[in-house]
């Protein structure tokens, strides 16, 4: 294909258990006995870093999987980030926390010591959470409404950085001969009370060496993307086709300038797992392999529960049945839940089918073929703005991550579409963001005003 737009796509790394297919971790190639072992992570943040990764991104739950067939549980990854900070140089450390379950002060120190350990290298994927579960782990009942969540988020989200904007980095004057360690002068005590959090203080660790961390949302609702265009940089989607991708992405930067942004400040990277081969037909017959290892109980469970509508006594061959609107009914990820309902119309898919789909991949593009047949999709993705990069997830780590740095990396890098080193030392760097002045996001709220 020839090129015909300007720059180069973004690439995350995105780590889910040993891989992201449900089934994977039972593969004889999957890494699930080292899951709890911080050396198999070394390995994989290294290799996403062989490959020029702009970052690896480690996603979170509050919550154990149960039934435990699957892999389930899984480390602090703010943690876990801060041991790969010291086995990694340049690739950026994205970590998932939780709106919902944290307080703003304690994500505001835990990023902005991440940043400083890094060298100017992490991001935060911010999230709302999603089930009763994990209500019930922090004593509460029940999971805040949908809307509520995203109300309390954009407050988080104004704490935090005023938090990291409150100890600059130019108060440290660190003079012995005078005992001066900082200029009080030019703190800027954090001032926040609004209906969910307040704060009055300094945070205790100073500004981060990006400002503030890469801010990313992951989500593609109303609310979610209203939220993502006020103070994200970066947002996560489930985009299965180019048409439904380069409709988003024209949504998505309508409400950036709705929002007295500049079209193109938001970086738009959908999910893509792909499955490789250096045929197709051993690109077929490793899905199939993975697709055998679904038990199909599980995946009709799968889709009941996405659904919140027990199917056990439908069919599993046949069609989805009519069940109430299950968006509307949803507490959890209602863009997940809509893709879920337009992937079965439109592919006529029986509910266990649409149950292996989702298990595959979770909702997110699935690809099967060779390397040069994925470099092909994703450069027609780049070049026909349906996004500006890829979040890739392995089905089975770690072979499919090696298999993507080895064999789609080079082709990528050959037509010009993906960097050969890294240009930076910053995640800001590497995608082209930059550094935020104090009170960036308040700024933005009083040219809305």
């Amino acid at each position: 294909m020839s090129r015909q737009r300007q720059g180069q796509l973004h690439l995350g790394a995105f780590i889910y258990f040993t891989g992201h297919h449900h089934a994977g971790w039972r593969h004889p190639e999957s890494g699930i006995e080292r899951m709890f072992d911080i050396e198999w992570y070394k390995r994989i943040a290294r290799t996403a870093e062989r490959g020029k990764f702009d970052m690896i991104f480690f996603a979170d739950l509050l919550h154990l999987i149960f039934p435990a067939r699957a892999a389930a549980g899984m480390l602090d990854p703010v943690a876990l980030l801060s041991a790969l900070a010291m086995a990694t140089e340049k690739i950026g450390l994205t970590a998932t926390l939780s709106t919902t379950y944290n307080e703003p002060y304690n994500a505001a120190r835990r990023f902005a010591t991440l940043d400083h350990i890094s060298g100017g290298r992490a991001g935060w994927n911010i999230v709302t959470s999603q089930v009763d579960t994990e209500a019930h782990n922090f004593g509460r009942a029940k999971h805040p409404e949908h809307a509520t969540r995203y109300e309390m988020a954009k407050e988080f989200v104004d704490v935090v950085t005023q938090l990291w904007d409150s100890w600059p980095q130019e108060s440290l004057v660190m003079d012995r001969a005078s005992g001066t360690f900082a200029d009080e002068s030019q703190f800027r005590r954090a001032e926040y009370s609004g209906h969910w959090y307040s704060t009055s203080g300094l945070l205790n660790v100073p500004r981060p060496p990006q400002g503030y961390p890469v801010l990313i949302q992951a989500g593609s609702s109303g609310p979610g993307q209203h939220f993502a265009a006020s103070v994200g940089e970066v947002i996560f989607t489930a985009q299965t086709s180019l048409a439904s991708a380069q409709a988003f992405y024209q949504e998505v930067n309508e409400k950036l300038l709705a929002a007295d942004r500049e079209r193109g400040s938001l970086l738009i990277m959908p999910g893509l797992s792909p499955i490789l081969g250096s045929t197709e037909e051993e690109a077929r017959r490793k899905e199939r392999e993975l697709l055998d290892l679904i038990d199909p109980q599980e995946a009709v469970m799968m889709v009941s529960a996405m659904l919140q509508t027990d199917l056990g006594g439908f069919p599993a061959d046949g069609p989805l049945p009519d069940i109430p609107d299950p968006v509307e009914a949803s507490n959890g990820m209602k863009s997940r839940v809509q893709l879920i309902m337009d992937l079965a119309r439109k592919d006529n898919l029986s509910i266990i089918e649409l149950g292996r789909r989702l298990l595959g991949a979770r909702g997110h593009m699935q690809f099967v073929g060779t390397p040069e047949q994925l470099a092909d999709l994703m450069e027609q993705w780049y070049n026909g703005y349906g996004c500006d990069g890829f979040n890739i997830m392995p089905p089975v780590l770690p072979g499919d991550l090696d298999s993507f740095v080895d064999h789609v990396v080079p082709v990528l890098q050959r037509r010009g579409l993906y960097r050969e080193e890294y240009e930076g030392s910053t995640l800001r760097e590497h995608l082209g963001l930059a550094k935020p002045s104090y009170d960036h996001f308040k700024r933005l709220a009083s040219l809305r005003a």
